[in-house]
């Protein structure tokens, strides 16, 4: 049976991040999973960041994104946005300079039997932790809304679903969703000749604008210095910060797309809602104003809700976590009920700010987490 002290379940933004620092700090790492595969096999190949190269995974702040660009002879006015192929380049560099090994297992089951924690990995061999940092990402919290199911499967994705868009050359789709994948969706559609794309959302039409997101860099920042800083906020505080990133973040979107944004192809329905689905030959979408869509596809640009329970590896310890909506209840240093088990990304937003839910946050959770276990 192999052993470890620290297992990381995963091997994307937060998964390396946490297990890099923790290698640095003498801690004995194994990280299984399949290395950056939500991005790889769920994000198109032609799509953009909206963050630049300030953000980073590096808790050291040696080998950041910026050290990148560097390290590769690129410069960043060239890479503005920046494409999805080369932050996955970055995030290989990030692995190699760091000396991590991915194993490419997956963790099929994890329990705790004792005081140690056994993850059975899909070969069926069984590898013993110390703790666990679990990083499940966004793939397992794909929401998609109760009227949905009305759709036949074959005729409707959610975003993290729909990464091939030459299918729907010559479509008729309707996206729903009104933040920044769903109008990238929409640009991606009009680049691959869809026919019409109607785009329905509940908030009034965002803004496309460039944006700054250095907002964010103290409310990090202060996570790190004060633990439990979040939730020490009052409901209005967290609130207003809540408010300031759906600002930024959500209702003013990159205008980079707007060139691609034909608009002899793609209308927007602000405001509006889906009141109900009928489905034949095609898709009849009736909207909350009685505005009827006939489409041959929908794209459910839905975000994601954190349901812990959705973790297939974590099925045998979940009743073991306090959750609070879904989410796992976490200490200051992103450990759950369950003693050595840890959560970062997403998951961990409720606790620690939306902020966390970005690779923002990356290099101050894996100094915390890091810094929780060293500690105890």
């Amino acid at each position: 049976m192999e052993r470890t002290d620290l297992l990381v379940i995963g091997a994307g933004p937060y998964a390396y991040a946490a297990a890099a620092h923790a290698r640095a700090r003498g801690v004995a790492t194994t990280v299984v999973g399949r290395p950056m595969s939500f991005w790889r096999e769920h994000m198109p190949a032609d799509m953009y960041l909206r963050s630049g190269p300030d953000w980073h995974l590096d808790a050291d702040e040696e080998h950041t994104f910026a050290a990148y660009f560097e390290d590769r002879g690129l410069r960043p006015q060239d890479h503005d946005p920046v494409p999805i192929g080369v932050f996955l380049d970055h995030t290989e560099w990030f692995v190699r300079a760091k000396g991590l090994e991915v194993d490419q297992r997956l963790v099929t089951s994890l329990a705790k039997p004792d005081g140690t924690f056994e993850a059975t990995l899909d070969d069926g061999t069984t590898l013993q932790a110390e703790r666990v940092v679990a990083a499940p990402g966004n793939a397992p919290f794909a929401h998609l809304p109760t009227w949905a199911a009305q759709v036949p499967a074959e005729r409707r994705a959610h975003t993290c679903d729909l990464v091939d868009f030459e299918q729907l050359a010559g479509a008729r789709v309707a996206v729903i969703g009104g933040r920044q994948s769903a109008y990238e969706w929409a640009a991606l559609l009009c680049d691959h000749g869809a026919e019409r794309v109607d785009v329905v959302h509940r908030h009034p039409v965002p803004d496309f604008a460039k944006v700054s997101w250095s907002f964010v860099d103290p409310y990090v920042e202060q996570t790190f210095a004060q633990r439990g800083w979040w939730r020490s906020l009052s409901e209005e505080q967290r609130a207003s910060i809540g408010a300031e990133f759906w600002q930024v973040g959500r209702l003013t979107l990159e205008p980079w797309l707007v060139p691609r944004l034909d608009p002899e192809v793609v209308t927007s329905h602000p405001g509006r809602a889906v009141a109900s689905v009928a489905a034949d030959d095609e898709v009849e979408l009736t909207l909350s104003d009685a505005t009827s869509l006939s489409v041959d596809f929908v794209v459910l640009a839905t975000g994601y809700q954190a349901d812990l329970t959705a973790v297939p590896y974590l099925a045998a310890v979940v009743d073991r976590i306090s959750m609070t909506a879904g989410f796992p209840d976490l200490s200051p240093g992103f450990e759950t009920s369950l003693p050595g088990l840890h959560v970062v990304g997403f998951a961990s937003t409720r606790d620690f700010g939306p902020f966390y839910g970005f690779t923002k946050g990356c290099p101050s959770a894996a100094r915390i987490v890091v810094a929780e276990m060293l500690a105890g």
